[in-house]
């Protein structure tokens, strides 16, 4: 409008008032259009879905994005589900992932599962993908455990490996254990199973003893998950744990008598050794005391109490005794002696 009055007019200051107002009016428009989701609200009400613009620039003044809100609500509705606008809103509001709940609303309408809407913004919040839990109702999922050792009353290891077919469990998913919870309790009936056997050969003979009694023991209680079936893949017979254990036990056994003798052997040599210190203790008070003997005999024979004939005596029981000791040496070193014959 204002380009025709630039057009038709010869500079008249009316013509360009009319231009700047054709301008901002335009400008207005581009603003409400940007601000007012005008194609959004015509879908939702192509749709069937009643959703007003006051309640669309409600939701872009709360920092809500409108598309994430009203998409949703659409699909909804088209699937026969009445969840209110507010409800998602609030939901969003909460960090929550409307369209991942409003899937998994419809998937469990679909498969006859009750879940209420505040259930699945429950579920979602608590962390969990509520759209996977309800697929997992419907198509159960098959955990493979990883390989549990256990050893039998004879002393044989055998490694068991096993799928465990689970299914969710709704009513279960907030507060509810998880899948290492699942895995953890199987292995430990694996072993327990597995430890009461009195043969190894038991077990692989009816491996399914093994299933039927980790079953029996009820351990999907307090956990998200259904547990439907324990199947065993597979068991391979592995050391003989009874013979190492064994083995092991003598070699510290063995260690054991070897540091003892050790022991009394380092106590015999000890004692060797005091006897030795004791024997050349006595002979040194017997040098001790020899060397005593000539002052004693002096001071006899200084004071009267020793003669000559008695020193004469002593000199001959000592060397009596002297030549008694060197034919006895003699004999020991030499062995008997032999008389001459005679001519």
């Amino acid at each position: 409008m204002g380009f025709l009055f630039v057009a038709s007019g010869a500079g008249n200051p009316l013509n360009l008032v009319f231009l700047i107002v054709g301008i901002l009016a335009l400008l207005v428009i581009l603003v409400i259009l940007r601000f007012v989701p005008i194609g959004l609200w015509i879908s939702a009400l192509a749709a069937g879905v009643k959703v007003g613009i006051i309640d669309l620039i409600g939701m872009r003044l709360r920092r809500v994005s409108p598309a994430k809100i009203v998409m949703p609500q659409i699909k909804a509705e088209k699937a026969g589900l009445n969840v209110g606008v507010r409800k998602l809103e609030g939901h969003y509001l909460a960090g929550g992932n409307v369209d991942r709940v409003v899937n998994a609303l419809i998937a469990a309408e679909r498969a006859s599962i009750p879940l209420p809407f505040e259930r699945a913004a429950a579920i979602d919040l608590a962390g969990r993908n509520v759209l996977e839990a309800v697929q997992m109702s419907v198509n159960p999922k098959v955990i493979e455990t990883p390989t549990n050792s256990a050893v039998a009353k004879d002393g044989i290891e055998l490694r068991v490996r096993a799928k465990i077919t689970v299914r969710a469990n709704i009513d279960r998913l907030v507060g509810g254990a998880g899948e290492e919870t699942i895995i953890a309790r199987v292995g430990e009936g694996i072993v327990s199973t597995v430890g009461s056997s009195d043969s190894h050969k038991e077990v692989l003979k009816n491996p399914d003893r093994i299933s039927r009694t980790v079953l029996s023991k009820g351990l999907d209680a307090g956990t998200a998950f259904e547990i439907l079936s324990i199947d065993i893949a597979d068991v391979d017979v592995g050391r003989n744990i009874g013979a190492q254990l064994q083995t092991d036990q003598a070699e510290a056994d063995k260690r054991i008598a070897q540091a003892k003798a050790e022991e009394r052997r380092a106590m015999a040599v000890a004692r060797e050794q005091e006897m030795v210190a004791s024997v050349q203790e006595m002979r040194a008070k017997v040098v001790e005391a020899e060397a005593e003997i000539p002052r004693a005999m002096a001071d006899a024979f200084r004071s009267g109490r020793m003669g000559v004939m008695d020193y004469y005596n002593v000199m001959n029981v000592v060397s009596d005794t002297k030549m008694r000791e060197s034919i006895s040496g003699m004999g020991k070193e030499s062995g008997p002696t032999i008389m001459p014959e005679k001519k």
